[in-house]
């Protein structure tokens, strides 16, 4: 409890700071530091694997690919040309976080043992996975067979992320 209110307001400086900067290299640093900061509230609330990837992926190569992408423009691209926001979304944006504030008071308590996913999913993936799948790894039963087919378009989807990275970063030869 005693971290939770420091990286909020750490992430809400950080996403603000990336907002107002007006280089877009002190940008990529800012939301870098954005990533790291949520990787450590995701460790925080102990979805240890979330942050460990939050911090590989946003904090590390996303930073880096974004720096790289930036070092092969020009340095007039690398401003910022801000556009006036739309008024539909100034009145709009505080409305959808009303909205999304209601909603939240329908979600379940954290760590409440009654919640449907502790009690409806949950139970049977422990009981059955050694039985079912024959691997002793609760985690790695539910990535590789219950939820294989979603771990497979996750893991295409950062494949083709990656694969355009590098296309956009290759050179183009001398």
């Amino acid at each position: 409890m005693i971290f939770e209110l420091p990286l909020l307001i750490l992430l809400l400086t950080t996403a603000a700071g990336a907002l107002v900067v007006k280089d877009l290299v002190s940008a990529v640093f800012i939301l870098g530091s954005y990533s790291f900061a949520l990787s450590l509230v995701w460790a925080l609330v102990g979805a240890v694997d979330v942050a460990f990837v939050e911090a590989v992926v946003g904090a590390g190569l996303g930073t880096v690919f974004f720096l790289l992408a930036l070092f092969r423009t020009g340095e007039k691209d690398t401003r910022i040309h801000r556009v006036p926001v739309p008024r539909i979304a100034l009145l709009g944006l505080p409305m959808l976080a009303l909205l999304m504030l209601y909603g939240a008071g329908d979600l379940p308590v954290f760590n409440d043992p009654q919640a449907p996913a502790a009690s409806h999913v949950s139970p049977v993936y422990l009981e059955n996975s050694l039985e079912e799948t024959k691997t002793p790894n609760v985690v790695t039963a539910i990535l590789m067979d219950y939820r294989a087919l979603d771990t497979l378009v996750e893991t295409i989807v950062i494949f083709t992320a990656g694969i355009a990275c590098a296309l956009l970063l290759r050179g183009r030869g001398k």
